[in-house]
């Protein structure tokens, strides 16, 4: 009888140690994947528009004075400094009707100088009875006509100077030039219609300008409570731009024009950002893409990795682990791109825990071994200048 009874606690252990191993070894064969709660942060909802970088600066550089192109002092295309020579143009009769405005000035001097001498010459004799009136008022007035030409000469001389610094064209701020449009030994300057010698263009900072459209526009107002915005904090609301080809936004600006009214040909409203552009990395013309601030700031969304959202013809969804850790697939209602996590609507708790990578391997309905992750924060919000 006990023989029976050990031979049966025997089994029994057997038994157990087999369904422990038996746990054990299904436990090691389940796919081990990356999982995450969301991240909570706030965030700022944005709109994001297609736009153009433009020029802050855009010059047509004309000859003010007529004579022949001398030489051209810069490459087309070169980088210039406010002050740079640029153009030089015939210098010598320029010079020579400089010389002959202040000969002018020493001659209308002289004459002013000798008639105040007669002045007081003439008064002095008719104290004494020895000149006549007339005489006096007659070089009176020679005095007075001599200091108006004088002061006509000086004039003469002032315009002679600017018609002779007009001769050398220079840049009228730091920017990039184009191509030349005038090669030397042409005369430039004459009647008639202005020509233009070069454009000279500023590219920093640099505009970058979109159009808001009118659901936009009440959407922005919405969110401020119908409220308009001071000039002073217009200029505070921040800009953020990117190339078209890429996906963040590398370039921070701010707002520094917004139209004050809808252009009724597109039922659109022009924004305009201005931003430092040092490496001249956006050119006039580029398309970029434009973020600005919608005014709605969501203090505890839910983020999760942009990389986690899959799409069929349901919709966007998620997959999360459920009771059990079975993978379940969740539709979700998404938000703004904030760097690279995504912000969640609707559709995910803020305790549950959604499979971040791996997602080729992961299919609803299957058992996995989670591997807990902690996400970082965006550096979309919280680096922005």
């Amino acid at each position: 009888m006990r023989g029976a009874v050990v031979s049966l606690l025997l089994s029994l252990c057997v038994l157990l140690v087999g369904k422990a191993h038996a746990a054990a070894e299904t436990e090691k064969a389940l796919p081990s994947l990356p999982v995450a709660q969301p991240l909570r942060q706030k965030v700022t909802e944005y709109i994001e528009l297609t736009g153009n970088a433009a020029s802050t600066l855009t010059v047509a550089l004309i000859a003010r004075v007529e004579g022949y192109l001398e030489k051209i002092h810069f490459q087309d295309g070169q980088i210039v400094k406010k002050g740079d020579l640029l153009f030089t143009i015939q210098q010598d009769q320029y010079k020579s009707q400089l010389i002959q405005a202040e000969a002018q000035v020493r001659a209308q001097s002289a004459a002013l100088a000798y008639a105040q001498i007669e002045v007081e010459r003439y008064k002095g004799l008719r104290r004494k009875g020895a000149a006549a009136q007339v005489v006096v008022d007659n070089w009176n007035f020679q005095a007075q006509k001599s200091a108006a030409e004088l002061a006509s000469a000086k004039a003469q001389v002032e315009i002679a100077k600017l018609n002779l610094d007009y001769t050398q064209v220079r840049a009228p701020f730091d920017g990039q030039m184009g191509k030349h449009l005038v090669d030397p030994g042409n005369t430039v300057g004459g009647a008639g219609q202005p020509q233009t010698l070069a454009e000279i263009l500023q590219l920093n900072p640099i505009y970058v300008v979109a159009n808001l459209s009118e659901q936009e526009v009440q959407r922005v107002r919405r969110a401020l409570g119908n409220r308009l915005l001071t000039l002073a904090e217009l200029h505070d609301t921040p800009v953020d731009v990117g190339l078209e080809a890429g996906q963040d936004y590398p370039y921070h600006g701010f707002i520094q024009y917004v139209a004050p009214a809808l252009d009724p040909k597109t039922g659109t409203l022009l924004v305009r950002g201005l931003l430092q552009n040092p490496d001249r990395r956006l050119l006039p013309g580029y398309f970029v893409r434009i973020r600005i601030p919608a005014g709605k700031v969501i203090p505890n969304a839910l983020l999760v990795p942009n990389r986690a959202i899959q799409t069929d013809q349901g919709g966007r969804f998620l997959i999360i682990v459920g009771p059990d850790d079975v993978l379940e697939k969740r539709y979700v209602e998404m938000g703004e791109l904030d760097g690279e996590l995504r912000v969640i609507l609707s559709g995910l708790e803020p305790t549950e825990r959604v499979v971040t990578t791996d997602l080729w391997r992961a299919n609803p309905g299957m058992k996995i071994a989670p591997r807990v992750k902690t996400l970082e924060p965006s550096a979309g919000e919280g680096a922005r200048p």
